[in-house]
């Protein structure tokens, strides 16, 4: 069994977006190190401006493939506290599934394949492929000390190909490769009005509501069919190809299992598209959260002074963040009424990510998805962003496989977040078959 290493590895509390546990991941930077080292490999945790890179290397040979593994240690907040079952970083195992913060997104996944390296090392003393593994505390906060320790480290980093397992199966036993994600574009919206809160007797039918025009505006964001109605937001998107919505239409993902899965009696969307497909292959604009005025319990009898939203959209290829902000901006200015102040902050972005599952790569990954798991793999997208793949891809111009490991019902980034055991250990055998194949290409 992995499992007492896995739970050694989950007990840290390596929540990267918060200071106050930068100890904590830290010291899940030096574990990993050790770990490394022990294997009988070259480790070194690099320090940055946030949090450490972690490095490990077998000694390279020429003429062999270099495969370079990213993933990363650090973990969501656990936000709701009072919503888990047991404490978030003591580890319980309950009928074959391991409940922790971290299980499944990325310590369970990525442990998968340095226990699969491990142990080819210790069957054949050798391994048939140069491996890289990196490793970084920050992807859960953004990754902002990637991009340039990339740059920097760009030679020794250099590499044929970057397998990733930070992504989802279909379903428990069926694999999946995944070849494309959504790209991800953040912002916030705040209405500002009068320069405090108001008596809403006296002033009510006379200042400005920052929220009711707010609530104005974000209805402007999508037509009665469910369609983004910002001007020009579609130019850019790619259709989907007629055999991945064949191929998407097989797969074991019926309305009735997504209903379930997020505990929901309807599904929602963009008219003229299966859920899947819109899940996968097409972008979105959401409201991920909204507030203005008082928030307390019983009520409060003001106009706010101001009023904001946070704004998400999910993008699709060939759109850009930079071309979406754009447009998003322009609209959300053009109809702002002139009776408040519009301030739009930029977030976060993130390009969307296609490779090709037919190269070369992409059918030795499907091998040894098919030898892992007996059934030939499902070829997916995903709606989820990664937005660090195309500074990878990039910056190392190396192909990018997808190899997840997550089950649907996961909960990752939510209260009683799982991973089972059973994928734990077949992601080991996933790793060495993995290898076996690319020594082939």
């Amino acid at each position: 069994m992995s499992t007492p290493e896995l739970f050694e590895f989950l007990r840290f509390q390596s929540i990267s977006t918060d200071p106050a546990y930068a100890p904590q991941v830290e010291a899940c930077a030096g574990w990993l190190e050790q770990k490394f080292q022990r294997m009988g490999l070259e480790a070194r945790a690099y320090p940055t401006p946030g949090h450490p890179i972690v490095v490990a290397r077998n000694p390279p040979k020429p003429g062999r493939r270099t495969l370079l593994i990213y993933g990363h240690y650090d973990v969501q907040p656990v936000d709701p506290l009072e919503e888990w079952t047991t404490p978030p970083f003591e580890p319980r195992l309950e009928n074959g599934v391991v409940y922790a913060r971290g299980a499944t997104d990325n310590k369970g996944q990525i442990l998968a394949h340095i226990l699969g390296v491990e142990k080819t090392l210790k069957e054949t003393g050798d391994l048939p492929v140069n491996i890289i593994f990196l490793v970084e505390g920050e992807e859960e906060s953004g990754s902002q000390s990637l991009p340039l320790f990339l740059e920097e480290h760009r030679e020794e980093l250099r590499c044929d190909l970057i397998a990733i397992s930070d992504t989802g199966m279909v379903a428990s036993g069926f694999p999946s490769l995944t070849y494309g994600l959504r790209g991800i574009l953040s912002m916030e919206v705040r209405l500002h009005g009068a320069e405090s809160d108001l008596h809403s007797g006296i002033w009510g039918g006379v200042a400005p509501n920052p929220a009711t025009l707010l609530a104005r505006i974000i209805a402007t964001l999508h037509d009665e069919n469910f369609r983004v109605a910002i001007p020009g937001f579609y130019d850019a998107v790619v259709e989907l190809q007629d055999w991945e919505r064949e191929e998407w239409a097989r797969l074991p993902l019926t309305d009735a299992i997504l209903k379930a899965t997020i505990r929901s009696p309807f599904l929602f969307g963009e008219a003229g598209y299966s859920a899947v497909e819109r899940a996968w292959g097409r972008p979105t604009a959401e409201v991920n959260g909204i507030g203005g005025g008082y928030q307390g319990s019983g009520g409060k009898t003001v106009i706010p002074r101001e009023a904001f939203a946070k704004l998400t959209f999910r993008l699709v290829p060939d759109q850009t963040p930079e071309e979406i902000e754009a447009l998003a901006r322009t609209h959300l200015e053009s109809i702002c009424p002139p009776q408040v102040r519009i301030e739009i902050t930029s977030g976060h972005g993130g390009e969307p990510f296609l490779c090709d599952p037919h190269s070369v790569y992409g059918q030795a990954a499907r091998r040894a998805l098919a030898r892992t798991w007996g059934v030939e793999p499902a070829l997916i997208r995903e709606g989820g962003s990664i937005p660090i793949l195309h500074v990878l891809r990039q910056t190392l111009n190396a192909e990018i496989l997808l190899l997840g490991l997550a089950l649907p019902d996961a909960a990752c980034h939510a209260p009683n977040e799982r991973f089972p055991v059973e994928n734990l250990e077949a992601g080991i055998r996933l790793n060495q078959v993995l290898l076996q194949e690319l020594a082939k290409v």
